[in-house]
């Protein structure tokens, strides 16, 4: 069986490099995306037929220049207008043959598991969201049931979600599924941390903690599996020249107290649609493949400023609201992300014929395709009227509900 033929986009910064991979892909040929001043054995091992160097810097991010003795193709884009030549580049210059799909991807992605675990087992923190859901199956054909899921309740889940995560797993997944409560203790560690890096941190390092203490009771367990994509890398600042815009708990390597041998993340290249596209071909249910994202923070990103018992109950009553009224009016499945945020703001409003100086919530819809970039969603006014009047009356301590209506960039999709 063939291997697929790989091109490599080279980031040199600025925006182009994702949306040159998205291009190629489109393609049915595979990429993968490095920084620039990646190692020349790296790209080697890729044994890639085609080189594009994305950028708007060449010169203020220099590669190695053996990149340049390879002896394969090499285009370099710089516009959008460069991007006219890439089907040319792909199939005439690099002989592609236009043969990747998500099957292809399946098949490698599985090789590559048995490859690196060969008969060890495998520790996957489940979230109950896709990502986390496609690499369970990636994982579970790869290895049968020398896979164990964790599902971590961290207290920041939304509503009824625990609940429906044991439930949708363990009837799904024909995997051992060990739960467990820790909420007391992540909301106990955040207690007064308002800096969003530092909540990420601090619920990535707790994670952390919770399945090193869950594989000495499973016994061997020799990898940690994540559900790592690439917007998570894009977004950490793992190309040179590009700041971090947010940490993820799920990016940066395996710290040196996990006594794990090293970390499993098959998705780690893949983008969100491409995600949801492997789940469906692995045969998980369409409901489990479009489930709103969510982040591995949750609403430990979506409560602005400093985390209380309170204020995550405010802001799951009102998300809950939101996804109910949205899938009401039949829009859920139009929208790619949408959710509410409790912006540590207060407002001036009226309850019961009584002046409140209570808590602002915002609405945030998107519509993307590869959550790189997003257009915030036009939502009927009667929906988001009776969204805001719901909320208003029904979650206690909110006078004032608005509507986010930026895009991505400027602003990132979640607000933390």
């Amino acid at each position: 069986m063939p291997q697929s033929q790989t091109v490599l986009v080279l980031h040199f910064g600025g925006p182009y490099a994702a949306h040159v991979a998205r291009l190629i892909r489109t393609e049915h040929v595979f990429c993968e995306v490095l920084p620039c001043n990646a190692a020349l054995e790296t790209i080697r091992a890729r044994q890639p037929v085609g080189l594009v160097l994305a950028g708007e810097d060449f010169d203020r991010y220099p590669c190695d220049p053996g990149v340049f003795s390879l002896g394969v193709p090499i285009l370099r884009v710089s516009s959008p207008s460069d991007c006219d030549a890439l089907s040319d580049f792909l199939f005439a210059r690099c002989e592609c043959r236009a043969d990747w799909n998500m099957d292809m991807f399946i098949r490698d992605a599985v090789a590559d598991i048995e490859r690196q675990v060969g008969d060890g087992r495998v520790l996957l923190g489940l979230s109950g969201g896709v990502d986390s859901a496609v690499t369970a199956a990636l994982i579970h054909r790869a290895i049968g049931n020398r896979l164990d899921c964790v599902f971590v309740d961290h207290g920041l889940m939304r509503k009824g979600e625990p609940e429906e995560v044991r439930q949708v797993f363990t009837r799904t997944f024909d995997v051992h599924l060990v739960a467990v409560d820790a909420s007391d203790r992540f909301l106990d560690k955040l207690a007064g941390v308002e800096d969003p890096e530092r909540k990420r941190k601090i619920i990535g390092a707790e994670f952390i903690d919770v399945f090193s203490a869950e594989a000495e009771k499973l016994g061997r367990l020799d990898y940690l599996a994540q559900g790592t994509i690439y917007p998570d890398i894009i977004e950490s600042g793992s190309a040179p020249g590009e700041g971090v815009i947010k940490s993820h708990h799920n990016v940066g390597g395996l710290p040196e107290r996990i006594q794990f041998k090293g970390l499993v993340e098959p998705l780690r290249m893949l983008f969100k649609d491409e995600v949801r596209q492997v789940g469906l071909a692995l045969g998980l249910p369409e409901s489990m493949v479009r489930r709103q994202p969510f982040p591995g923070p949750g609403l430990g990103v979506r409560v602005t400023g400093a985390i209380t018992r309170e204020k995550v109950h405010i802001e799951r009553e009102a998300d809950a609201i939101f996804r109910q009224e949205l899938e009401r009016a039949g829009l859920a499945e139009d929208i790619s992300q949408y959710f509410t945020v409790l912006t540590g703001a207060r407002s001036v409003g009226v309850r019961d014929g009584k002046r409140a100086y209570d808590n602002v919530v915002c609405l945030r819809a998107v519509h993307t395709t590869d959550f790189m970039t997003a257009s915030w969603a036009r939502l009927p006014y009667e929906v988001v009227a009776r969204v805001s009047q719901r909320i208003a009356a029904e979650v206690p301590h909110v006078s004032r509900v608005v509507l986010d209506v930026t895009d991505k960039p400027p602003a990132a999709i979640e607000w933390e």
